[in-house]
């Protein structure tokens, strides 16, 4: 196989269930391409796929770091680089699968050998950008890197503290380094990507309904345990959507029936976000959802074969 399966998509739509149907036709591991699912002790709020829904598959990159630590697009494209080559060593079919926008397109063009985080530099801005606003954060950016700063939105908060920390860290602008990204990176991985598509409508109802099964399997709890294991410590992932708004309502600022309506709305907006980002990506294979109980699930896999052996 020339190149490596990848499948992407929105959240909530069922890239899962699809990757584990796949690999088990094309005897194949799967390796998580999520910026939330590699993390210990969110099982629930990042929808890690359960032992029961891995159906036996081997799975990587899922529940393995520490909620303290912080992953990097580079950090995420080398693990995601080396699990390739051990699957591959063992006569096995890598699968990536995931919905991380900035970590699929990292795999896909590689990324600059100074993509690393400064911790103390990224805890620093966040609080700047919480305590002055992302317009005036947006500000700072474009008086030293304009080029970058048109294709940020003010409240593309991960985006925008990233490019400053870049900034900041380097001393060198953002697009600048990334328009030398050819010459000092990460060796891209040559992608055939599968993207799965549903009608937004659908796609607003499978949010709401896994929202709350989610919140009915204890999310909350979840939250108050990881906050209990991690006192005075600020935790990247818990900046996620669903994290920020238990953590409100455990502070008494929603009620339950308000919680949950927040992380549906929030929900959709993100699975909008990323629709659009993907609508960039070159796609090799689209595959309808709404049809996929009637699709033959080895007409998918004679295409691919036939596309990339």
């Amino acid at each position: 196989m020339n190149k490596i399966l990848t499948i992407i998509g929105p959240t909530a739509s069922g890239k899962t269930e699809f990757s584990v149907k796949l690999a088990k036709k094309l005897n194949a591991e799967i390796i998580g391409l999520d910026s939330r699912q590699i993390y210990q002790g969110l099982a629930i709020g990042t929808a890690q796929p359960s032992i029961l829904e891995q159906e036996g598959i081997p799975h990587h990159l899922i529940n393995v770091m520490s909620p303290s630590t912080t992953v990097s697009a580079g950090s995420y494209s080398a693990l995601v680089r080396k699990a390739v080559l051990e699957i591959q060593l063992r006569s096995k079919t890598p699968l990536i699968c995931g919905g991380a926008g900035l970590y699929y397109r990292a795999l896909k063009n590689g990324i600059f050998a100074g993509s690393k985080t400064d911790n103390k530099i990224r805890k620093k801005l966040e609080d700047e950008y919480n305590e002055i606003g992302s317009k005036r954060m947006l500000s700072k950016l474009k008086k030293y890197d304009p080029e970058y700063a048109k294709s940020i939105h003010p409240n593309n908060k991960k985006r925008l503290v990233r490019a400053l920390e870049i900034l900041e860290s380097t001393g060198i602008a953002p697009s600048i380094n990334f328009r030398v990204q050819k010459e000092l990176s990460i060796p891209k991985l040559n992608l055939y990507t599968i993207y799965l598509e549903w009608d937004r409508s659908v796609l607003k109802d499978r949010i709401a309904k896994r929202t709350k099964v989610m919140l009915k399997n204890g999310w909350v709890k979840e939250v108050e345990k990881i906050i209990k294991n991690y006192p005075r410590k600020h935790l990247h992932p818990l900046d996620s959507i669903g994290y920020r708004e238990i953590i409100s309502y455990l502070k008494g600022e929603l009620t339950l029936d308000l919680l949950e309506e927040k992380i549906i709305i929030k929900t959709r907006q993100f699975a909008k976000r990323q629709i659009q980002w993907f609508k960039n990506e070159k796609i090799d294979l689209s595959i309808n959802m709404d049809n996929f109980d009637i699709i033959n699930i080895n007409d998918i896999v004679s295409k691919i074969k036939k596309d990339i052996y």
